[in-house]
């Protein structure tokens, strides 16, 4: 059998995502309202998800009036499987096809294990883990009908990199990175691409809730990205063969060493981790 792959990657911007179709979970602030106005900007059509309905509502109205593409928004919580299958259905019945999907919806709080309660460990697990698997489910087989697609799963080098004061959530993002890994083997016999994005902490309101107290943020300001950046950075690799897309790439240096010194790492490290 003749098997054809697709390569997008020599390809302008502009020619890879022009009339393609992005979703978007988590689209309503943050990274993935900025992915959203990029994507848009590089003549890619969008579908918008995130609970907050009157948010993506004033969203695509401004992506439609200034950049003239189709841009279509559902209200959707990640943690109610019942709403992510209703959802995607109807998607799945009013589109021929779906070019990208990027699961960025998340959320992290940040404390010890005696701190965190129960009930902060399910919702992170739940939005960070299994809503994420939920959405992949429900558009891989169209992916796979189309012979053609790109799931981009954001996770963290908190998924790398393990630290005081966060061990919950670094355990939901090893579980996204521990996904992500064996979906690219089985998703690239059918010229789909799947890609991992390990940022450090970025400027948006996700501390709100991780960082009540302000101090991690006042501690790690000067290191902290910008969201448009890394929102710029991973529309860029869209449609792409792209494994893993690493920011700041120093921080990725840090991940490499602590793989293969872990302990030397955590010795040397300790103090900084325990600013957080």
């Amino acid at each position: 059998m003749l098997m054809v792959f697709v390569y997008t990657g020599g390809l302008d911007l502009n020619q890879r995502l022009n009339d393609r179709l992005v979703i978007i979970t988590g689209a309503s602030s943050g990274i993935g309202e900025k992915m959203a106005y990029k994507v848009a900007e590089s003549g890619g059509n969008l579908i918008l998800l995130a609970r907050r309905k009157d948010r993506l509502s004033a969203i695509s109205e401004r992506i439609e009036q200034k950049y003239h593409v189709f841009c279509q928004f559902y209200e959707l919580d990640v943690r109610d499987f019942q709403m992510i299958e209703k959802t995607f259905s109807k998607i799945l019945k009013d589109h021929e096809r779906i070019d990208v999907l990027v699961n960025n919806a998340g959320m992290g709080i940040f404390r010890s294990v005696l701190e965190s309660s129960l009930d902060e460990m399910e919702a992170m697990f739940e939005i960070n883990v299994y809503g994420m698997i939920a959405c992949t489910k429900m558009v891989l087989e169209k992916m796979i009908e189309q012979k053609e697609g790109h799931i981009i799963n954001i996770a963290s080098q908190a998924g790398k990199i393990s630290t005081p004061k966060s061990s919950l959530y670094a355990a939901t993002k090893h579980a996204v990175l521990g996904f992500t890994n064996s979906l690219r083997m089985e998703a690239s016999t059918h010229s789909i691409f799947v890609t991992a994005v390990n940022p450090g902490p970025i400027k948006t309101d996700f501390f709100e809730l991780a960082d009540p107290s302000g101090k991690y943020v006042q501690n790690v300001s000067r290191y902290m990205l910008s969201s448009d950046d890394v929102a710029e950075k991973i529309v860029r690799i869209m449609m792409t063969n792209k494994r893993e897309l690493n920011l700041p790439w120093w921080m990725e240096f840090g991940s490499v060493i602590y793989r293969i010194m872990p302990s030397l790492f955590e010795r040397l490290a300790e103090s900084a981790f325990h600013k957080k």
